[in-house]
C-alpha cells in the first residue's frame, strides 16, 4: 500500500509530468474499479489537464472541472510511460485497472495486484464533488507539532484508532476507497 509520502511524490510526478498535456482516451481494464458513472470516464476525452492535487490518499487529476480522482488502496500502484502501447486495455485480462492516454503518447496505467480489488475510481464534476473526498481530517504532511498533538487528544481513543480516523488526521489510514458516500 502506497504511504502517504508516496501518494504525496506520486502527485508531484504526476502534475509535472502532465503539465500542458490533454487526456485523448481513459481506457477500463476493470468495471469494478469505477465507483460512479455520472460523467462517464469519455467524457474526459480531450480535456486539457488543469491540475494534480491530493486529498488524503486520493489522487486528483483536474481537467476543465472534471475530475479523475483515485485511491490505490492496499495492492494498487500508478505505471507511467513516456510512450504507452498502441494497443487498448481489454476488461479482465490484465491487472491494469485504468489507462489514461495523454496527447503526447505518454500516458499511465493504474494496477491492482491483490485479489481484492480495492482500488477505486470515481470520475466528478466541480468542487462539491471534490469536498466529498475530504473527511476533515489534519493534512499531516503539513502540521506542526501542536495541531498534530491536539487533534491525536482530541478523541478518547487508542493510538491506532485515533491516527486512523479519517475525521482526525487526513491519509494515514482508516478510510475504505469502497466505501465513500459521494
Amino acid at each position: 500500500m502506497p504511504e502517504l509520502p508516496e501518494v504525496q511524490a506520486l502527485v508531484d510526478f504526476l502534475r509535472e509530468r502532465t503539465r500542458g498535456m490533454a487526456i485523448v482516451a481513459v481506457e477500463l481494464g476493470s468495471i469494478s474499479v469505477l465507483k460512479t458513472y455520472d460523467p462517464p470516464p469519455t467524457a474526459l476525452r480531450g480535456l486539457p489537464i488543469n491540475n494534480v492535487a491530493r486529498h488524503g490518499k486520493f489522487v486528483d487529476i483536474e481537467a476543465e472541472g472534471l475530475h479523475l480522482v483515485f485511491h490505490l488502496a492496499r495492492a494498487g500502484w500508478l505505471r507511467w510511460s513516456d510512450a504507452l502501447a498502441a494497443t487498448t486495455v481489454r476488461p479482465g485480462k490484465s491487472p491494469i485497472a485504468l489507462r489514461c492516454r495523454l496527447s503526447d503518447g505518454s500516458g499511465f496505467d493504474l494496477t491492482e495486484a491483490g485479489t481484492r480489488k480495492r482500488a477505486s475510481l470515481h470520475v466528478v464534476r466541480g468542487k462539491d464533488a471534490i469536498a466529498a473526498f475530504d473527511m476533515g481530517g489534519l493534512e499531516v504532511l503539513d502540521a506542526d507539532l501542536e495541531s498534530f498533538r491536539e487533534r491525536l487528544l482530541r478523541e478518547n481513543h487508542t493510538l491506532k484508532r485515533a491516527l486512523t480516523d479519517p475525521h482526525l488526521f487526513s491519509g494515514i489510514g482508516g478510510v475504505s476507497a469502497g466505501t465513500m458516500d459521494l
